[in-house]
């Protein structure tokens, strides 16, 4: 029973080779869809022997159930460009396939945060459902943090290992990110009616950061588990901004 690696990109040259080198010997095939690259992902992806698609950018969700009915596999990995497979979960996958495959498996995902491995303020072991079979999951959402719905009654089971996520590269890209999710934040909740009163918006911030950096042991991860608490806060702090800013304009 084989598996098919799937990924969606756009501009991701600098973490795309490090992707599908870690995918090498452990998947039949590659495919990549990727939204109007305008850097070497493309090329980079093709010489490495990913099946590259071209698609106009819709969603998250969107894109990644496309790029599913693409492959020709019983079973899908997917995988963002930034991702790649501990050794410990390559081994615990090849298991898994030689024993013949079923139902789902869930991954604990290990994020590095400007050269820094976080282990603490609730992002680790972050646990996903990466490997499902063709057509037995689907994803759903359809802005930032899209959701995979496994189809009811499939059996789980968690793979020893970790997938491990480059993430954030500086404090510069987790505040450009930290804008531009806020905005689509603050128009879906715009969309379901939500509201930030006063207390909402300065209040929220204030919890999260006690919830990251104290209750969930982000000072564990030194440095980096201060940057992450403070800008989590700020992410809070903007998406609420914006949305009283949208209910403000739609007023006017």
């Amino acid at each position: 029973m084989g598996i098919s690696a799937v990924i969606i990109t756009r501009n991701e040259e600098a973490n795309i080779a490090r992707c599908l080198e870690g995918l090498k010997g452990l998947v039949q095939e590659v495919v990549v869809v990727d939204s109007g690259s305008t850097d070497n992902t493309r090329r980079i992806a093709e010489a490495h022997g990913a099946r590259v698609v071209e698609r106009a950018w819709t969603n998250y969700s969107d894109q990644k159930n496309y790029a599913n009915g693409l492959a020709t596999q019983a079973y899908i990995l997917s995988v963002d460009a930034d991702e790649v497979p501990s050794a410990e979960l390559a081994r615990s996958i090849r298991a898994a396939a030689a024993a013949g495959l079923h139902g789902t498996y869930r991954m604990h995902r290990l994020t590095n945060y400007c050269g820094h491995w976080v282990r603490h303020g609730g992002w680790y072991p972050d646990t996903k459902t990466r490997l499902f079979p063709k057509g037995g999951a689907h994803w759903s959402g359809d802005h930032v943090h899209e959701v995979l719905e496994p189809a009811p009654g499939l059996p789980e089971t968690l793979l020893r290992g970790d997938l491990l996520h480059y993430s954030y590269n500086s404090l510069e890209d987790h505040q450009e990110r930290i804008e531009r999710y806020s905005d689509l934040h603050a128009q879906a909740m715009f969309r379901a009616g939500r509201r930030a009163g006063v207390l909402k918006r300065w209040l929220s911030p204030l919890a999260k950061f006690m919830q990251g950096y104290l209750l969930q042991a982000g000072f564990l991860d030194g440095k980096a588990g201060w940057h992450i608490a403070v800008l989590s806060a700020r992410a809070v702090r903007l998406k609420y901004a914006k949305l009283h800013a949208l209910h403000h304009a739609a007023k006017a």
